[in-house]
């Protein structure tokens, strides 16, 4: 019997009436279940013949815990309890909500701000073991956070070997590479499970098992809502899920996701690379829009908005909880079994929208982009004003005749369609940083739009996707900040404050060419500039 609840209102409840049956009839559910390709346009087939790993999951990766749990109990005899994972997208935002919903800590390091680093790497390092967690190993952030731990390891007289552990595919760079270093072990993932499906895998499993959860409860979760999601029946949340979010007439396209007390720490976060990284290609897709409790959006009518409504249980709720008019979705459910409902709800909107839900073929772009800068020594690109402590640069055309910050954000903001929304891009501490996060609903209230908040260069790996190859309807403001320290990378010829400058140029390029408005604020000292920031903003926001 499955622990999910689930209630849906207005459009969404118009679209689940117009597509479940249909979804039922075609048997959609139970030909997912058994990794049928053809329930995807042709286009997607081959991708998903080696990408449909997840569904099985909670099964499959029993045989794994008994190795993890074996692990945790050694290093524990060692004196070594803290964990930090090095991972970015899906290996690292679904650990870091596992272990947060139960109450253990986690250390994610999925920066390349030398100060985030720098602050992960200095703290009780004799007592922490390293998970790099990385498909194939050659993800530049990855690499780089394990050979700045690895050497501080060394110098500070610890055995370096055994203090890594590493998730990667069978076979892969990465695999060989570790298992001839000689690493404490090496937990091999199904390598038909693409990353942000793999929360039930070892990139999931793995460091929250080290970090102290229950991982073989979390596995029961999902095992118990596997059956019913597989289910060709119209009361199958995950048909009803998937119409909802990709079903709708026209198209609500932006998912405001607000958690009113689900239990699950920071599941609206997984969900968004999920979602946005799934299916924003082809110049379509859903935009997930993470917002706080009461934030501005959570209460407007926009025909683009569809409320996502993350609660503790849907059969608590009553007649006054719930206005039937809106386009609303609420969910309860325990955690593995949300993240099986969410990653099937996500593979059947994607037949819905007629796209391939398992590649991500605009992530490449400011990699690329970014890569192309380290090998070169470009110029710095001017500043087109100053004021106080922030340096404004602008794509193409975006900033003429704006002789101020208040100007230019203003110019970006005149950028914005009516359906648009509004992008903040933060290459700062996220851990340190976090006052910068109150500029998000001061925007959206500014706007009048939904307004998306990522940490660079995280959300590269996450809504990324979504930015370069959806709808063309957003505008992209990026933080950026001159830091007051820097971080070498061992046997690498640039700096940890050199790569995360050339990852924000890089996607900052890829989006203006692309015809995308693009403000960059700089600033030269960030606690004088994140001050100034915040006022600008929140006069914005009364004007």
């Amino acid at each position: 019997m499955s622990s999910l609840g689930f209630i849906a209102t207005g459009a969404a409840q118009a679209a689940i009436e117009a597509h479940v049956p249909a979804l039922v009839a075609d048997e959609v559910a139970s030909r997912i279940a058994a990794k049928d390709t053809t329930v995807w346009v042709a286009s997607a087939r081959a991708e998903a013949a080696v990408r449909l790993g997840w569904v099985d999951a909670a099964e499959n990766s029993r045989a794994l815990v008994p190795g993890i749990l074996a692990l945790r109990d050694e290093l524990r005899a060692e004196g070594v309890n803290r964990i930090v994972l090095a991972g970015m997208g899906g290996s690292s935002l679904a650990p870091e909500v596992i272990c947060a919903t139960n109450d253990v800590e986690l250390v994610v390091c999925d920066s390349t701000d030398p100060e985030m680093v720098a602050g992960i790497l200095t703290d009780r390092l004799a007592t922490t073991a390293l998970v790099v967690s990385s498909k194939s190993g050659s993800t530049v952030e990855t690499d780089s956070q394990r050979r700045v731990f690895e050497q501080a390891f060394n110098d500070a007289g610890l055995d370096a070997a055994a203090r890594i552990i590493v998730v990667t595919d069978p076979g892969s760079p990465m695999d060989e590479a570790s298992r001839k270093a000689g690493y404490r072990a090496v937990f091999n993932a199904d390598p038909t499970v693409g990353g942000r499906y793999s929360a039930l895998t070892a990139f999931g499993l793995v460091p929250s098992g080290l970090a102290g959860v229950d991982i073989e409860a979390f596995l029961d979760e999902a095992s118990d809502a596997a059956e019913f999601l597989a289910e060709d029946d119209e009361d199958n949340i995950a048909l009803a899920l998937g119409a909802a979010i990709a079903g709708t007439v026209p198209l609500r396209d932006k998912l405001i996701f607000a958690d009113e007390g689900s239990g699950l720490v920071g599941f609206a976060d997984w969900a968004e690379q999920l979602i946005a990284e799934s299916t924003g290609k082809l110049g379509t897709g859903v935009l997930p829009v993470v917002v706080e409790d009461g934030a501005p959006e959570t209460t407007s009518d926009a025909a683009d908005f569809l409320q996502i409504r993350l609660v503790a249980d849907t059969g608590l709720l009553t007649d006054e909880d719930i206005d039937a008019n809106a386009a609303s979705v609420a969910v309860s459910g325990t955690l593995g079994a949300q993240m099986l409902l969410w990653e099937y709800a996500t593979a059947i909107a994607g037949r819905l929208l007629e796209i391939d839900p398992f590649d991500q073929p605009d992530v490449e772009a400011a990699k690329v982009a970014a890569r192309s800068l380290l090998d070169s020594t470009p110029e710095p690109v001017p500043a087109q004003l100053t004021e106080g402590a922030i340096e404004v640069r602008g794509s193409a055309g975006l900033l003429a005749d704006v002789d101020s910050v208040a100007g230019a954000l203003a110019a970006l903001l005149a950028a914005l369609p009516d359906n648009g929304y509004l992008s903040v891009q933060a290459y700062l501490d996220r851990r340190a940083d976090t006052t910068l996060e109150a500029i998000r609903p001061a925007l959206a209230t500014a706007t009048g739009r939904p307004v998306t908040f990522g940490w660079g260069p995280r959300f590269l790996h996450s809504t990324g996707q979504f930015h370069k190859g959806g709808p063309r309807v957003g505008a992209y403001l990026q933080v950026t900040a001159d830091s007051a320290m820097d971080l070498s990378i061992p046997e690498r010829p640039f700096t940890f404050g050199e790569l995360i400058a050339a990852q924000a140029s890089g996607d900052a390029a890829v989006l203006a060419d692309a015809g995308r408005p693009v403000l960059r604020l700089h600033l030269r000292d960030k606690e004088a500039g994140l001050a100034q920031l915040d006022k600008l903003v929140r006069d914005l926001a009364q004007a």
